[in-house]
């Protein structure tokens, strides 16, 4: 919640603006002095103890997306505010900021793209534009190993021939001792330094888990910043709606993920990603392994303390996995796209002892040891002990950093793990509905038919988006 003042009013009469002091019921009116506190919609009240009313639901979602770039590279500032203003002005539309720099413009079709760019160029920003070509959207997902094929052959042992042939060719180029994949998926993989090894699958999720975490990604991004409140030690002052929205996710997950493959996986959930609130999981399968739970607040609620895990060493590393973890699922193998409704399973994780002294919290580079000082004191020649001990240092972290190694070796598990199943490359297709008189209904199928494989390859363009299908 904000606090805000109502500077002006204003009656809509037509083209045209009725500034007033008073509205009276019944009437569509415009508010000003709100532009810095209502992104796109909100509950205005007097009191604080009005809940805020039903967000509005949108049937088109966003997905042609091009970027924009003003022609004189001087008004840039006037493109970003002329942004802003067309995303409080146009609820279905979406400003990104790419990690290359790029504003990006996300609209719901084309006639919606051309219209959106009219309003830049003569009404928000008032300058010049260059615009790309639209960019289509596409996520990366596996599926389980197909049973029959295209004519209805049944596949049988050509199957595990085919993936074994896969997993050959995924090891070749790697020496054996860092990497090993097993022919049932299971992907081995050991840092450069030998002092950490990950094992990880990777299990295509159930449609339903999908749909269900795109739908609930506020959700999911609100449990982050909890927990992450929660580590801290930070207060909180938490909604019970948002905690029953929370609630109703877990109890939902947990009834859309049944059988053996799936037993206690909720509980078992390590994080979501990519940025930790997107349509995949990574899941802690790891023997004797146990760390917070990311249903912490809930637990946190009933027992009005910090829920902690018993100390594991392995807990210094923990956010390596997730960052490897991150990293995989925000720019897949195929195509360096997102990843969609995909679980990765980390089933073993070892470390050795050694690796816990190269932390950088306890490993600093001009720190000199307690025994290196012993040594001084005991032969007198102190620069020779000191370099010495820094050579020692310097080769046992020749590759960096352990942490930053399993960062690294997370990432190529999963994208390895991914590659070893069926892999898939999802597009966002175009739904709309036709209404027609019966006496012209065949006729429109049929033409309605003939223009969709007519003009398909463009067809993305078009609308609005659907949950994305898979295409081989």
């Amino acid at each position: 919640m904000s606090c805000c003042t109502v500077e002006n009013l204003y009656l809509l009469m037509g083209r045209e603006l009725e500034e007033l002091e008073e509205i009276p019921a019944g009437n569509v009116m415009g508010i000003g002095g709100l532009e810095d506190c209502v992104l796109k919609t909100a509950t205005l009240s007097a009191s604080l103890a009005c809940s805020p009313f039903t967000p509005l639901n949108f049937e088109a979602a966003p997905i042609v997306r091009v970027a924009v770039e003003p022609k004189h590279p001087s008004e840039m500032p006037k493109l970003v505010s002329g942004m802003r203003l067309l995303n409080q002005a146009d609820p279905c539309v979406e400003v990104l900021i790419q990690e290359t720099g790029e504003h990006v413009l996300v609209t719901a079709g084309e006639v919606h793209l051309q219209r959106c760019l009219d309003d830049l160029r003569e009404r928000f920003a008032k300058i010049e534009i260059s615009v790309s070509k639209p960019i289509i959207p596409f996520r990366e997902t596996v599926v389980r190993p197909p049973k029959v094929d295209m004519v209805n052959e049944e596949l049988g042992k050509q199957q595990k021939v085919a993936v074994i042939h896969q997993v050959k060719e995924l090891s070749q180029g790697r020496s054996s001792d860092c990497q090993h994949v097993d022919p049932d998926g299971l992907v081995t993989l050991t840092t450069p330094n030998r002092l950490a090894t990950v094992c990880v699958r990777a299990i295509p999720l159930p449609q339903e888990v999908t749909v269900l975490l795109e739908r609930n990604s506020e959700v999911i991004r609100t449990l982050e910043l909890m927990n992450s409140s929660l580590r801290e030690g930070r207060a909180m002052d938490i909604n019970l709606r948002t905690l029953e929205a929370i609630a109703e996710l877990k109890d939902h997950l947990q009834s859309l993920l049944q059988g053996r493959k799936w037993r206690n996986a909720v509980e078992r959930i390590w994080a979501f990603g990519p940025r930790r609130y997107g349509p995949n999981i990574l899941l802690n399968s790891i023997k004797d392994y146990s760390r917070p739970s990311v249903w912490q607040c809930l637990e946190w609620r009933h027992s009005n303390d910090q829920v902690r895990a018993p100390a594991s060493p392995l807990r210094d590393f923990d956010n390596s996995i997730i960052s490897g973890f991150q990293l995989v699922t925000l720019s897949g193998p195929m195509c360096e796209e997102p990843l969609m409704g995909v679980c990765f399973s980390v089933e073993r994780w070892d470390v050795e002892s050694v690796a816990f002294s190269q932390n950088p919290d306890t490993l600093k580079e001009d720190s000199v040891s307690p025994e290196a000082l012993q040594d001084v004191n005991s032969h007198g020649n102190s620069e020779d002990v000191i370099a010495e001990r820094k050579m020692d240092a310097s080769s046992v972290d020749c590759y960096g950093p352990v942490s930053g190694q399993l960062i690294a070796a997370m990432k190529e598990a999963c994208r390895h793990a991914f590659q070893a199943q069926p892999q898939r490359l999802m597009a966002a297709m175009y739904t709309c509905e036709i209404m027609a008189t019966a006496e012209v209904l065949g006729k429109s199928v049929f033409f309605f038919l003939f223009f969709f494989f007519l003009f398909s390859p463009g067809f993305f363009f078009v609308g609005s988006s659907v949950p994305y299908m898979k295409v081989g």
